[in-house]
């Protein structure tokens, strides 16, 4: 393993679980399992309306101790994530430069700290689409930003992996510090703690900021290409992963706009 490769950042402490990751498992199971994503996104669309529609004579649930421990705990996994790749990121940009950040897949290998977090952020696109049961289950509004979000990220994600695409670097690491806040606010939100106004602005214009960046890097990878520069992507990946990022930055772009500018913002919807 070429030196340099490794963030040293991260092999100052080992958890059980990172010493221990057979990469070569999971990635044979993404291989061949990659399409699930497919069948997970069908049955989540499914069962969110169909509990709609089996609330709408029903009184609504309050489930606040579970949306505070479901939030909580998703806000530290994201924690963790951001401590555990954060730092390659900087380490790349440091020592090799942005096009290297986009271009080459060094944050996945044996033995990388970030390959595990990488197989974690794609796993953990599944676990999320539980949001959506406690929008529903509790008869909040369930805007098309929301459940369109959770389901593209997650096909995405699972149609990604297999490839290791360097511009996965950015994306799962921006993911994971922006989920870091939101999940903390939805977890202290859950416990009844109020926010200012600015708290959601705030949040809102880091995921725009996150979509602006996936724009981005997509396009420094695009002209990599273009210029015959060795780059560990695709067209394909790229135009889809541009069309995704551009229906997200004009869907979060709306809703900031609908919400504190037009008019004094509701109750903060999840639209992660």
């Amino acid at each position: 393993m070429a030196k340099g490769d490794i963030d040293p950042l991260n092999t100052t402490y080992l958890f059980t679980f990172e010493k221990t990751y057979d990469e070569d498992v999971f990635n044979e199971y993404m291989n061949i399992h990659y399409a699930d994503s497919i069948i997970y996104s069908g049955v989540y669309v499914i069962l969110i309306f169909g509990i709609q529609v089996f609330m709408n004579n029903r009184k609504r649930y309050e489930l606040r101790p579970f949306l505070a421990l479901w939030s909580g705990w998703l806000a530290v996994f994201s924690i963790i994530g951001t401590i555990r790749t954060l730092p390659e990121m900087i380490y790349v940009l440091r020592n090799y430069g942005f096009d290297h950040s986009v271009c080459n897949s060094s944050y996945m290998g044996k033995g990388k700290v970030t390959s595990l977090w990488t197989a974690l952020f794609v796993s953990s696109k599944v676990f999320e689409l539980g949001d959506t049961i406690f929008i529903v289950f509790r008869k909040q509004p369930l805007i098309f930003l929301h459940w369109y979000h959770h389901v593209t990220v997650l096909l995405y994600s699972w149609y990604s992996y297999p490839a290791m695409i360097a511009t996965g670097r950015w994306f799962m690491v921006m993911n994971y510090l922006v989920h870091s806040l939101m999940y903390s606010y939805y977890a202290f939100r859950a416990m009844k703690y109020q926010f200012p106004k600015w708290v959601n602005m705030f949040i809102t214009s880091l995921q725009l900021i996150q979509m602006i960046m996936g724009i981005v890097v997509n396009i420094a990878s695009f002209y990599a290409l273009e210029a015959g520069r060795d780059c560990q992507n695709s067209y394909r990946n790229i135009k889809y992963c541009l069309a995704m990022y551009f229906s997200y930055l004009v869907l979060f772009s709306h809703f900031f706009y609908t919400n504190y500018i037009l008019k004094k913002p509701a109750v903060h919807h999840k639209t992660h």
